[in-house]
């Protein structure tokens, strides 16, 4: 994984001018690797096959379902839902699974293929006038064949912050999240707003905790299902927490008190694929260059 997190691999390459062109595709098709997905957005496996599966043992021919993730050295890569595939699944593995035991470029290309599809599976119908559509672009659009309405893949941006005074950091806790389970807060980017906006309001909004500054520090394709997580440093005076009703719990933590739970076992950090712990272990171990941010005045 790149960067200490998932999905931030470039995958492939997606060739996005060959997507309007169906004779290229065609020969695309021919020679291909075919990632199936069922409806939880899981791989499947046929009996006796691979996870990335040959073309040609799907359908000699390309299906209209099929679509064109793009081509890594050379090797082109299609997604395509299950009912399409025809076979019953062997083995399913899921993106985390994944974006854990795959190479990185493998990992990305499910998380393109899951994100793509998902978004597929809910654009069957026009939302201005309810008549079928029909995928174009080999998977990256979808008209409508009553009133021509087309629509495109939707990413969801979401800001995740890393809100601290320079020594101490602002966890929360969400009650659907497993015991002891810790985390950053975030939030999605409303209308009119710049991802460093949506850092400030949700602080607040979320623990009543008034921020200073924002910065910048990275992003992850989230296909749980189709966000962009957003990485922001936040600067904020440590200050007295009033939670909303979106979490159970807010606190402040030192360095020292952090890793005194996380060893007790009294405290439990995100998955390592997330961008939350890369953000979390970045604090942890900041140098100089991090430090800088939290003991510089505007």
């Amino acid at each position: 994984m790149m960067d200490g997190f998932a999905f931030r691999h470039p995958g492939v390459d997606r060739a996005e001018p060959e997507r309007g062109d169906p004779a290229v595709l065609d020969r695309r098709w021919q020679g291909a690797r075919v990632l199936v997905l069922n409806e939880k957005g899981e791989a499947c496996r046929p009996a006796g096959g691979d996870l990335l599966q040959a073309a040609e043992r799907i359908s000699p021919r390309r299906p209209d379902t099929a679509t064109y993730l793009g081509h890594h050295d050379a090797q082109a890569y299609f997604a395509l839902p299950l009912e399409s595939a025809g076979f019953t699944p062997s083995e399913t593995v899921g993106v985390r699974v994944a974006a854990v035991d795959w190479p990185a470029w493998q990992a990305s290309l499910f998380a393109q293929a899951k994100a793509l599809l998902h978004w597929q599976s809910q654009s069957r119908y026009c939302g201005r006038c309810g008549g079928l559509t029909e995928l174009k672009s080999a998977g990256y659009s979808a008209a409508c064949g009553n009133c021509g309405l087309v629509v495109y893949p939707q990413t969801h941006p979401a800001t995740i912050m890393c809100v601290s005074d320079g020594e101490h950091l602002l966890l929360g806790r969400q009650a659907a999240w497993p015991e002891k389970r810790w985390s950053l807060l975030a939030g999605f980017v409303e209308p009119g707003e710049t991802p460093e906006q949506t850092a400030v309001r949700e602080v607040w909004e979320e623990s009543g905790v008034r921020a200073e500054r924002v910065r910048y520090v990275a992003s992850q394709p989230w296909p749980m299902p189709m966000v962009l997580m957003v990485g922001c440093d936040v600067y904020a005076p440590m200050q007295p927490i009033r939670i909303s009703e979106e979490l159970q719990a807010a606190r402040w933590l030192s360095r020292a008190e952090l890793r005194a739970a996380v060893e007790a076992g009294e405290l439990q950090l995100p998955d390592a694929l997330s961008i939350s712990r890369y953000l979390i272990e970045r604090w942890l171990a900041a140098g100089p260059e991090v430090r800088d941010f939290w003991h510089t005045k505007p």
